[in-house]
């Protein structure tokens, strides 16, 4: 078994440093060699989860190129420059609600340069409000409703009678609150601004300027307010069918599954945005959400597929050795997920990778559910693209990896954000 675990690791150790789908069809190849070298049965792929993704990315994709983002966007820089002088606070609240919003942290990208620039112009270190506002994006991708990372946790909790609510009311709160910790922390993260050396230094060899930055226009501002309101309807229809599974269409005595539900919906969306904006469908393949989604689908079909098997097919001695220690510490299992995550760099790869090791050792879905915000831990290596965009957006240097790499802007408001909300999901838990 150690050696097949020697294996998975170094199939997700090399895809990872390939990036993009690197990730996936390296998961192939840990899956040959569990299956043609060490003679495990392949599990059934993912393909709900998978097509889930894909249907969500296409609804986003299409608002996208509708010119939703463009509009949510231009809402969050008016609210930011209104309000500069509490960047740091509400910088990640932007963040963190679009991410809940599209289900995917990659939106991120339209908004960083802005929170830069109010920084920079209102004399606040950008480190504060960027380091948290990037932390925010990957947080709320565990409280999201259409996150590829919720879903998964949804369909693998669906034999427990869980709803999509039993998630949304632990980790909701759990993760705002999170976040919220984490940017009054970063308040008084570095020096200010004025006192900053390497501020200073850029400051004296002429390499500010006062170019502001521009935003994409918004050519049709109905289009974009529609494709808006027509994804919105979708995710309240999944959320509402998702906690009262009466609301679903039953077919005798079977209702409606929620991976069904989703895919039906999305792609309904997806489709209404296309026809009533007038949309052209390949615009919507060209965007940034497209792409980073398809990367997740892809990254899910190998390395869950692979994890799934290597569990099932060594799961008599993997619950042995380690289900004494989950049952008396579950809180350990949180601290796997964690670090899983920062070996995949994908919270969707990580649940289905590890959860089901969780589930078959007979942890309670509910702490199951309070872990989850535990995934969140790929910040952890600062070589992830929105923790790259985030240092290069910032003009003035205080954003950066330090000399010893693990030193770096995201350090601290990523693990006081991730304990934080651990924390409040074990005792939420515990009231509910």
């Amino acid at each position: 078994m150690l050696l097949q675990l020697l294996f998975v690791l170094v199939a997700i150790i090399i895809g990872a440093r390939l990036g993009g789908i690197g990730l996936g069809v390296m998961g192939g190849v840990g899956l040959a060699v569990l299956t043609f070298v060490f003679g495990l049965q392949p599990t059934a792929p993912p393909i709900d989860v998978m097509l889930m993704i894909a249907a969500v990315i296409s609804a986003a994709s299409c608002m996208q190129a509708a010119g939703g983002l463009d509009y949510m966007v231009k809402i969050a820089e008016r609210m930011l420059r209104k309000n500069p002088s509490q960047v740091t606070i509400l910088a990640p609240l932007v963040t963190y609600f679009f991410t809940f919003l599209a289900g995917t942290g990659h939106v991120a990208y339209s908004v960083l340069p802005v929170i830069a620039e109010v920084a920079t112009e209102t004399k606040i270190r950008p480190e504060r409000p960027l380091g948290i506002a990037v932390i925010a994006s990957q947080q709320g991708i565990t409280a999201s409703p259409i996150s590829a990372a919720t879903v998964a946790l949804l369909g693998l909790l669906a034999g427990y009678d869980i709803t999509l609510f039993d998630i949304l009311k632990i980790c909701v709160p759990a993760t705002l609150i999170g976040v919220l910790v984490g940017a009054f922390f970063s308040k008084k993260v570095g020096k200010e601004l004025v006192d900053d050396p390497e501020y200073q230094r850029r400051l004296q060899a002429g390499m500010l300027n006062d170019k502001h930055v521009e935003l994409k226009s918004v050519e049709n501002k109905f289009k974009a307010q529609l494709s808006v309101g027509l994804f919105l309807a979708a995710t309240f229809l999944i959320v509402l069918c998702g906690s009262f599974p009466s609301v679903r269409p039953t077919f005798g005595e079977t209702t409606l599954g929620m991976p069904a539900l989703i895919e039906i919906l999305m792609l309904t969306a997806a489709a209404l945005i296309l026809i009533f904006t007038k949309t052209d469908g390949i615009k919507a393949t060209q965007g940034s959400i497209f792409p980073a989604g398809m990367q997740a689908v892809i990254a899910i079909f190998g390395i869950a597929w692979m994890g799934d098997t290597f569990i099932n097919g060594n799961i008599g001695q993997l619950t042995a050795s380690i289900e004494g220690i989950v049952t008396e510490m579950p809180w350990l299992f949180g601290v796997a997920l964690f670090v899983m995550s920062i070996l995949l760099y994908s919270q969707a790869a990580t649940v289905r990778a590890i959860v089901p090791l969780g589930i078959a050792l007979g942890m309670s879905p509910m702490m199951l559910i309070a872990l989850f915000p535990a995934v969140n831990g790929y910040f952890f290596i600062p070589n992830y693209p929105t923790v790259v965009a985030a240092i290069n957006f910032d003009r003035t240097g205080t954003t950066g990896i330090g000399k010893y790499i693990l030193n770096h802007s995201f350090m601290m408001p990523g693990l006081v954000a991730t304990v934080v909300s651990l924390a409040v999901g074990l005792l939420l838990i515990q009231l509910f």
